[in-house]
């Protein structure tokens, strides 16, 4: 087993890719703790891994909040941070609430950073590392959705400073860049308002079926927090049924 006896945090573990990537690094031994803001999605992921984690309500805009989730996690050390808390808004940009602009960041942004900066004592003494979740949206322009991309082009400038910082002190932290992926977030109503939906498609996968399922995210997760990828820092990988190809 890739992760027998470490301890692991996951955020986001109530649906979707966080619940996938709890499930995985349980069935591949590790202590798992998992939040999220949804108790009773927690509580349904709980039941479906192969060992009983720790079970931290815990909301992203609440900074002390986060700073606890980390506190709980690592009272027996901690060896890996999958930061995969999210939300998603899109419209078009002239309709679009400052409001939602900043609890987007908040959320996306701010709170992985609180959590990097919490967990970080820990993982420097565990020679452990952190994955965070970005998006095809950090990796270029994408229509509708500025706020979104912004929140996850400032996770990959988290991710790569934060590799450069703590290479030294055997930290290693990377990102993984979903695209399209089957779940509630992904899947949502698309915005009332003015859409050209051609520049839209212009970011669909491009393999048949290309859509991701939360499971196919989970073991990028499992293998950059393994020791399979220990010279792996710094680094944005892609999964997206090839929506950037072109």
């Amino acid at each position: 087993m890739l992760f027998q006896g470490k301890n692991v945090l996951v955020t986001g573990a109530a649906s979707g890719i966080g619940r996938a990537t709890a499930i995985k690094f349980a069935a591949e031994g590790a202590n798992v703790t998992i939040g999220d803001v949804n108790e009773a999605g927690l509580n349904a992921t709980a039941a479906m891994m192969a060992s009983k984690p720790r079970i931290v309500h815990f909301d992203a805009l609440d900074f002390d909040s986060c700073r606890d989730l980390v506190a709980v996690a690592a009272q027996d050390g901690l060896d890996v941070l999958c930061n995969i808390s999210g939300i998603l808004k899109w419209g078009p940009t002239e309709d679009f609430a400052v409001q939602d602009f900043e609890r987007i960041m908040a959320v996306n942004t701010t709170s992985v950073f609180v959590l990097c900066q919490a967990a970080l004592p820990h993982l420097v003494k565990s020679k452990g590392n952190i994955v965070n979740t970005a998006s095809t949206a950090s990796l270029q322009g994408i229509a509708y959705t500025i706020a979104y991309s912004a929140s996850k082009h400032a996770v990959a400038a988290i991710t790569k400073g934060l590799a450069i910082e703590f290479a030294a002190r055997g930290v290693r932290v990377n990102a993984i860049c979903p695209g399209m992926v089957n779940t509630a977030m992904g899947n949502a109503a698309p915005p009332v308002g003015d859409v050209d939906w051609s520049l839209v498609m212009r970011n669909a996968p491009k393999l048949e079926n290309g859509t991701c399922e939360p499971e196919d995210i989970a073991e990028l997760f499992a293998y950059l927090a393994s020791d399979k990828a220990r010279k792996v820092t710094g680094s944005l990988f892609t999964i997206d049924g090839g929506q950037l190809a072109g």
